[in-house]
């Protein structure tokens, strides 16, 4: 495995805010040997043979759900996936309870994904087992930001100087407080871009702010695309999506005036032909797919150090 420049000594990933630009780097470089494992014939390491990851999503996912058990099975372990319909959750039994039981069973580690913001903290503090946070309400969603800029690192070397716009609804976006975090850490001026109705209070966080995609389009390095989320909003917060999509929408037009190389990237799922054009997205700037690719590499790298760390 790649060595860093410091040793890994947490147990649990629960967010990014917490960790130093070097937490992130080595966890980059692990992530980048992993790589290495996915381009083989035999995608597999022993690493954690023996190991037992249960998979814990109280929302629906796809990506992240399935990286995460691609990434648990490439390194060997045993995996399960656990779904509240069909567990006694649904009978009244307590999150806690049901993470105890299955400790009990010999898990290892556990990944969550839940609606309610802390809800992986509250976890690593009532189980022995090693927590990975894959989501948790309006908080973070660490792994996400990790493998965004595993990506941008990828293509420019490193995050250094490079202007990063964060465009959509950020107000509801566990992405974008990941992002910030770990793009700021590593170098990076970030731009958070979006109305105003979906802007939230920014606070101590080192970055700027724009109510117009126009104004800093010409400037940016990599675009990250958010989609709104409006299963999470009480009121529409604009007109009309068409005139969202005049104003914050990544069309070919709008791409007319960004630098040739810029990166276009989406966390997923997209709203196509609402933030972004299909035409954009699958273009010759879109990372979007290598976003999902080196996202089994970064996990298999984070629950790789978190088995690791000391008690």
């Amino acid at each position: 495995m790649a060595e860093g420049k410091i040793e890994w000594t947490r147990k649990h990933l629960l967010g990014l805010r917490e960790l130093s630009r070097e937490e992130i780097e080595l966890i980059l470089d692990t992530a980048k040997s992993f790589a290495e494992v996915n381009k083989r014939s035999i995608k597999k390491t022993p690493v954690l043979r023996g190991k037992v990851v249960v998979n814990m999503f109280f929302e629906d996912s796809t990506r992240t759900r399935n990286s995460f058990t691609l990434a648990s099975r490439r390194l060997s372990a045993d995996v399960i996936e656990f779904t509240k319909k069909s567990s006694a959750l649904s009978k009244g039994e307590t999150l806690l309870d049901t993470a105890r039981n299955l400790e009990a069973m010999g898990v290892d580690l556990v990944v969550i994904r839940h609606n309610a913001g802390g809800t992986p903290k509250l976890l690593s503090r009532s189980i022995d087992a090693c927590v990975v946070n894959a989501g948790d309400g309006f908080h973070e969603h660490p792994t996400q930001a990790l493998l965004d800029v595993y990506t941008i690192r990828e293509k420019f070397g490193s995050l250094d100087g490079l202007k990063i716009g964060i465009v959509g609804d950020i107000a509801n976006s566990r992405v974008a407080r990941s992002n910030v975090y770990a793009m700021t850490k590593l170098g990076a001026e970030v731009t958070l871009i979006g109305p105003p109705t979906l802007m939230p209070p920014i606070g101590d966080l080192p970055v700027k702010v724009s109510n117009s995609f126009d104004d800093v389009i010409e400037s940016l390095d990599v675009v990250n695309m958010l989609r709104v989320q409006f299963e999470r909003l009480s009121s529409n917060p604009f007109p009309s999506k068409r005139e969202y999509t005049r104003l914050f929408g990544l069309t070919e037009q709008r791409m007319k005036r960004a630098k040739d190389n810029i990166a276009v990237m989406h966390p997923g799922p997209m709203n196509r032909g609402m933030e972004i054009e299909s035409s954009v997205a699958d273009g010759a700037n879109s990372l979007i797919l290598k976003q999902v690719t080196n996202g089994i590499a970064v996990r298999m790298a984070v629950l790789f150090l978190v088995s690791r760390a000391p008690e």
